[in-house]
């Protein structure tokens, strides 16, 4: 017999007096059961085919011991080799919870969940394998300090598809931006044709907003980073555990130096939501353009047919109806920060409910709205064909060489308020005659002195936001000098997304191989 079977030998005599106990919801100072209708409201999340809350796929309850057993073979890992508990019996629990995460737990649907899913799992472990094996699991920690653990594990997987996810859609505006930087189209001030610039300009400004997004939700996951386990309770722990080395195995970057901090902080579900807010507003004000400019009225973009629907009712209609799911879902994480903040502003700075639990529970939905309208926005935009000579037909109907006028008949030494209003008047005059600005110009020698040769060309939109060079303005050095920045940026934030998800992932595989050769070797 091995030294792990005579363990196990031993221990199962001690486990039949303990299975009824552990099977009720005998806590040694509490002998009854939640009542039924709290329970249903605090822990039924947890049955099967209930969801998981951030759009796993995964039921609850097996979502919740997929995290649980992960910090457990890190901390029995870490217990092992510290000598606080000996290897046979570290030995003995890893290798069964492997093989409950092997078969997704199957054992415990169904069982009694009178005061939590860990409670129930931990109940379970010792049925099985004995105060003196399956007791030992909590050893130097608490459901608080777990807790605040295994959210930054959930917090992972949505996070990262988020961080990748918006990387993508920064990546398609600057291709776009760089395919149409040449198309010329009217800049809207208040409804109204303002300056020419090109629709590649347009979406070069809306990738600088996306990125100061990505780098906002870097930097507010941070905090996930850190790991808590090992503040026990709130207070930290008489036992000499080593809070560096669980976070090594589980892929953080390194501990939390203030145990009432790790358990009363969920800090990083206010960050994120707020970054997910900002980048929603940004989100929804584009969709809101796009919106308008595939309008009838405006014909500035057309969408490809698999990005709009019809109408049930009127045959013509092509409704771009995508763009009102972005509006929709992109505000979704302004609600869950509202929420989230105001749970936590009615808890004390020390491990709560409200702060652990109830404010968290609004980050899944944020994530995951926020997740759906940035791929929508980036199929929208790489599908989205702007109609050339509809967008130059607006920059010449919309008088949008006017401020160029003015800036020219300046530079020629006209104050800019009599050019302003030399401009205005010429304004008038072509929409009184019904001409354009260039030859209302001709009967106004101080303008028409300013125009080169036959002056036939002069005031074209295409040419006038070529000669915005400053300013950050659409001209082809500045525009270009905007590309080259801002494509830089993305991929150095790139390499951050990547870095981040590699080192989590690979933290998986070195703990399930750790956990391999500490049970292989005993």
């Amino acid at each position: 017999m091995s030294a792990i079977d005579a363990i196990h030998a031993l221990d199962a005599i001690a486990c039949r007096t303990e299975t009824a106990a552990r099977d009720g919801a005998d806590t040694g100072r509490l002998r009854t059961t939640l009542h039924d209708e709290a329970h249903r409201i605090v822990y039924d999340q947890y049955l099967p085919g209930s969801g998981s809350g951030s759009g796993s796929g995964q039921d609850g309850m097996v979502q919740e011991l997929r995290l649980i057993s992960e910090v457990d073979l890190a901390h029995l890992v870490m217990l092992a080799e510290r000598g606080i508990v000996d290897t046979g019996r570290v030995a003995i629990l890893l290798d069964t919870i492997s093989a409950l995460r092997a078969d997704d737990f199957a054992e415990l649907r169904g069982m009694p969940m009178p005061r939590g899913v860990y409670l129930a799992y931990e109940g379970r472990l010792v049925e099985r394998l004995g105060e003196r094996i399956g007791g030992v699991l909590h050893t130097g920690r608490s459901r608080n300090d777990l807790n605040a653990t295994t959210v930054r594990l959930k917090t992972r997987g949505p996070y990262g598809e988020l961080l990748t996810e918006v990387a993508e859609l920064a990546d398609i505006l600057l291709a776009a931006a760089d395919v149409y930087r040449d198309v010329t189209m009217p800049a809207y001030t208040h409804g109204q044709p303002a300056v020419p610039i090109t629709y590649g300009h347009y979406l070069t400004g809306v990738a600088g907003s996306v990125l100061r997004s990505l780098a906002a939700l870097l930097e507010a996951g941070r905090e996930i980073d850190v790991n808590p386990l090992g503040a026990g309770a709130v207070g930290g722990t008489s036992v000499r555990i080593d809070p560096h080395r669980t976070a090594e195995l589980l892929g953080f970057t390194g501990a939390a130096a203030n145990s009432v901090d790790a358990v009363a902080s969920r800090d990083f579900v206010l960050r994120l939501l707020a970054a997910c807010s900002t980048l929603g507003v940004t989100m929804a004000r584009v969709a809101r353009d796009l919106s308008t400019w595939t309008s009838e009225e405006f014909g500035l973009l057309r969408m490809a047919d698999d990005l709009v629907g019809s109408s049930s009712m009127m045959p013509q209609k092509r409704n771009p109806f995508l763009l009102e799911h972005i509006q929709g879902r992109s505000s979704a994480a302004l609600g869950g920060f509202v929420a989230a903040s105001s749970a936590m502003s009615t808890a004390g700075f020390t491990n709560a409910i409200a702060v652990g639990t109830e404010s968290v529970r609004h980050l899944w939905p944020g994530l995951r709205d926020t997740l759906d309208a940035v791929t929508l926005l980036r199929l929208v935009v790489a599908g989205a064909e702007p109609e050339r000579e509809r967008m130059e037909e607006r920059a010449v109907g919309g008088f949008t060489t006017a401020t160029y006028l003015a800036e020219s008949l300046v530079m020629d030494g006209m104050p800019f308020r009599r050019a302003h209003h030399l401009v205005g008047e010429t304004v008038l005059s072509a929409l009184d005659r019904g001409v354009s600005l260039t030859e209302a110009g001709r009967d106004r020698p101080e303008v028409a002195a300013l125009a080169p040769g036959d002056g036939s060309s002069w005031l074209d939109p295409a040419d006038v936001a070529a000669a915005y060079a400053y300013g950050g303005g659409p001209g082809p050095a500045s525009a270009e000098a905007a590309l080259r920045r801002l494509t830089a940026e993305l991929e150095g934030l790139q390499d951050e997304v990547t870095a981040r998800r590699t080192r989590w992932t690979n933290a998986a595989d070195r703990l399930t191989t750790t956990v391999r050769a500490l049970v292989e070797s005993s």
